[in-house]
């Protein structure tokens, strides 16, 4: 009977430190919340640059931080659009909506972009490009729903040289998202959806002259002969710049500024993420992000490791000295967070948007399985086909991202079922060199799949935007140049994509149980005891969080 009563007086008492420690999480959570992705950033650049690294950027995060070495995305396709919004909805394109970039849509009969708004204004340059927001995807985003949480007094600011990078993860209700518009301005804008103006530490800062410092000469930060986890600086996998006759470091970006579309050039240097750095910094101590007691949201997406991987490829020196400045960037940002928001005072986590293949021509010169996809042949030979087996080229309306899209007012016109359909060009694709499995409408909405590429495929697709027959190509076979690496695929090269965890709430150690990219929207959300997003399918990563 004591014993009995001694054991039930454990139990209660575990479960009032059990309670007290859920409460606590709840309570007192981080003042600000730092969401960082690194567009095409391969999870083995953190083991492939680790030595070269210093202790306070990704070193930091990974010693004093939680590491899940393998995660993944669990849908195709992996641009960054998608990308973007996947890991701050908690959930894929088949309900985001975020099914590509850019993407055929069917109802308007025309190409649309993810964060395209006709209906805005732009703010901070006199044009009439640059009309963004976040209205085509139809979730809500962590940041929202701490936003909602908070009753709109938490901050939410998105900052990232693409405006996709800036606009998706911040969320509907925004305080603000900025990006970079380069060409001729060189200025960081912003649009009426957000605000009827710059505030003055955005315009202060373009009149700071920062932009116009980074257009000077590009070498590597350490001797070159020390980047040994690259291949050689002078190949034929690169693309380089106009006015350059070869892809090889020093690079004066004032004198190729003209011939490389103005300040674009700095978008696709490592300088891009120096300066996208400094505007992160710029609004920490602007928008005062984490000094009261309100957990805030500042996401930061790096663009410009995306823009010099697809120049240059995944085995430059180029992205290694990119990655090797990104670490000092880091490093930096996080000095300033430990200054003004107090060390343990803040959350942050690190993701990609996507990895990336090696150089097919790359992989090809060592033997290994790549090629390049003619599409415009592919298409040339489906129309054909269409029209010889059933007597109208019209039956197909668009083929774009590896999808077929149906015109159903031809197929109604003429008698003939959209399935009939489907199974003769399903099969006449497979038959095509280069092709390695063929999905359609009726297969991917009457099926379950939960393993595989058909169950990768099966995320992205979303029912009203997709198209009614999905290519999937062989391993390393891409439609792109000869030179520079892409993505876009299932396979791992651009699946695998780290994902970081540090500061107030994050347990100090490492897994290599599968994690994915979904799973963090719903774990931030625990940590800030909030409501998850809307349309969130991820799980709640519960070994990271203390």
């Amino acid at each position: 009977m004591i014993r009995k009563a001694f054991l039930i007086l454990c139990i209660f008492g575990i479960q009032i430190f059990v309670n007290a420690q859920e409460k606590s999480t709840i309570i007192d959570p981080p003042k600000l919340v730092v969401g960082i992705v690194v567009d095409q950033m391969r999870y083995d650049y953190l083991t492939r640059f680790y030595h070269r690294f210093g202790e306070h950027g990704f070193k930091r995060m990974m010693n004093e931080g939680f590491n899940c070495k393998n995660n993944h995305f669990n849908y195709v396709p992996t641009y960054t659009g998608p990308g973007h919004a996947s890991i701050y909805t908690g959930t894929t394109p088949q309900n985001h909506g975020i099914i590509s970039n850019h993407w055929y849509d069917k109802f308007s009969n025309k190409r649309v972009y993810c964060a395209g708004d006709p209906s805005v204004e732009t703010v901070g340059l006199d044009s009439d490009l640059e009309k963004m927001s976040p209205h085509r995807m139809k979730t809500t985003t962590v940041a929202d729903q701490n936003r909602l949480h908070t009753q709109l007094l938490g901050k939410t600011i998105g900052i990232a040289i693409k405006d996709r990078g800036a606009i998706l993860p911040a969320g509907h209700t925004a305080n603000a998202a900025y990006w970079f518009r380069g060409k001729e301005e060189g200025k960081w804008i912003t649009s009426t959806y957000y605000r009827k103006d710059l505030p003055s530490w955005v315009t202060a800062f373009n009149a700071s002259g920062k932009v116009q410092s980074y257009l000077k000469e590009w070498n590597t930060l350490y001797d070159i002969n020390s980047y040994v986890e690259s291949g050689d600086d002078k190949n034929t996998f690169e693309s380089g710049y106009k006015g350059k006759e070869t892809a090889t470091f020093p690079y004066d970006l004032a004198m190729l500024k003209d011939q490389n579309e103005g300040y674009d050039i700095i978008k696709s240097s490592a300088y891009g993420n120096n300066l996208t750095a400094d505007f992160a910094i710029a609004a920490i101590e602007g928008e005062q992000l984490g000094t009261d007691e309100i957990t805030d949201f500042l996401t930061i997406s790096f663009s410009s490791t995306d823009y010099v991987g697809h120049n240059f490829g995944v085995n430059s020196k180029e992205i290694e000295d990119t990655y090797l400045r990104l670490d000092k960037d880091l490093e930096r940002i996080f000095a300033v967070l430990d200054s003004k928001v107090g060390k343990r005072k803040y959350t942050v986590f690190l993701t990609a948007d996507h990895g990336a293949v090696h150089v097919p021509a790359y992989l090809k010169s060592v033997k290994i399985p790549a090629g390049y996809y003619d599409a415009n042949a592919f298409k040339a030979d489906i129309e054909n086909f269409v029209a010889s087996k059933f007597g109208s080229k019209n039956l197909i309306k668009n083929i774009s991202n590896y999808q077929i899209f149906f015109d159903y007012d031809v197929l109604e016109k003429n008698n003939i079922r959209a399935q009939d359909l489907q199974e003769a060009v399903a099969h006449r694709v497979l038959q095509a060199d280069q092709v390695d499995k063929v999905f359609t409408r009726t297969q991917l909405e009457s099926s379950d799949y939960t393993t595989g590429i058909a169950a990768l495929i099966q995320k992205g697709y979303n029912q009203k935007r997709s198209g009614d027959v999905i290519i999937v190509l062989d391993p390393a076979t891409v439609r792109y140049s000869r030179t520079g690496s892409t993505h876009g695929t299932g396979l791992t090269y651009d699946t695998h994509a780290p994902l970081l965890f540090f500061g107030r709430g994050i347990k100090k150690g490492s897994t290599t149980r599968k994690t994915k990219i979904t799973d963090i929207a719903p774990t931030i959300s625990v940590l800030l005891g909030i409501a998850f997003p809307n349309g969130a399918t991820g799980d709640v990563l519960s070994f990271v969080i203390e």
